[in-house]
């Protein structure tokens, strides 16, 4: 872009669930951006979510979107096994990249989109939408002050709404490379300037028992030591009953943060039947604010060049923690990071 007060122009890669919520906050709620275009290769996909937002173009290659010079940054929210190599082509064709986590599944693959980024000079972000929730921010912002000292004790949670109904299409490890890896990247943000030097995962298919033979695990319980002491902990279950529920706490020598809640819309009914909450069923609910947050964060970084708050560099560091999560459940036995 020439101007700093031009939109920016975003192309979508992947007009699924995830990818049509994000083209609607494009095209309607982020200050600075604009949904330009959106590219599927599934027959008809793209077309519909265009027309639907009044996006311009549509494409069913990528790399057709990729080599339109009118597109100034794409949104990649396509597979997760996808995501490296298309941030990759992305950067080689000058695009900003903002993409969905993970943006790897290997560090090498992590290691590529890095230095494909950096060398084509454009901006790498990735949704670690926790960061910008209020809660987590302020917490965030709070822990790197020393409001509370030194952090000992870390906890993040991430359970995902019932009813968990056909796993089937749940790659293998999912629990660490795409549910977890937002635990991962909270956790190490709430110990800021320490180092994971071991972790231990335990794991297994407590949902879904009969799907455990084809690699699903459901429910996860992660411990990570750091350099400076702190001792984590991160869980996950692939079926709360009770609603999406993403929480953390972070415990130190002078005091504690709390983070997050199920309550979805700040109100509380007390009746004859008791107290109750209303709760979300899905992430797009419960984060709402924190997927525009994040989004609009990426459209003034795509206009200034200034750094965004969740880097490839984050992706690389959290994606390092699920992958001793792998090795670590397959093993049997903590994994040792070199810090």
């Amino acid at each position: 872009m020439s101007a700093t007060n031009k939109s920016v122009r975003v192309g979508l890669i992947g007009a699924g669930r995830m990818g049509s919520f994000h083209a609607q906050a494009l095209a309607q709620k982020v200050p600075g951006a604009v949904l330009a275009a959106v590219a599927d290769p599934v027959p008809g996909a793209a077309q519909r979510l265009a027309e639907k937002l009044g996006a311009g173009k549509y494409y069913s290659e990528p790399q057709a979107m990729l080599d339109d010079p009118d597109i100034d940054a794409v949104l990649i929210a396509t597979p997760a096994r996808t995501h490296a190599e298309l941030v990759a082509a992305a950067a080689r064709a000058g695009k900003h990249v903002f993409c969905e986590k993970p943006m790897a599944i290997t560090l090498e693959e992590a290691d590529n989109a890095i230095a494909a980024a950096k060398s084509a000079g454009v901006v790498l972000q990735v949704g670690f939408n926790r960061r910008f929730a209020a809660g987590f921010a302020a917490a965030l912002a709070g822990i790197k002050a020393g409001e509370i000292g030194t952090p000992q004790l870390i906890r993040s949670l991430t359970r995902d709404p019932s009813p968990l109904r056909d796993p089937s299409g749940i790659p293998p490890w999912t629990i660490y490379l795409e549910t977890l890896i937002h635990d991962f990247d909270t956790l190490l943000h709430c110990n800021p300037g320490a180092k994971p030097v071991e972790v231990y995962a335990m794991a297994d298919a407590l949902v879904r028992p009969d799907f455990k033979d084809r690699g699903l695990l459901d429910t996860s319980v992660v411990t990570i030591r750091f350099d400076n002491g702190a001792i984590a902990v991160a869980d996950a279950s692939f079926e709360a009953v009770y609603g999406y529920d993403v929480r953390a706490e972070v415990f130190g020598n002078n005091g504690m943060y709390q983070m997050g809640n199920i309550n979805v819309n700040n109100c509380v009914h007390y009746g004859a039947a008791g107290i109750s909450i209303g709760t979300s069923r899905q992430d797009t609910d419960l984060l709402a604010d924190a997927y525009i947050a994040e989004l609009t964060e990426f459209a003034r970084c795509a206009a200034s060049g200034d750094t965004p708050r969740a880097t490839g560099e984050d992706a690389r560091n959290a994606l390092e923690i699920a992958l001793a999560c792998i090795a670590s459940v397959q093993q049997g036995k903590p994994i040792q990071l070199r810090g």
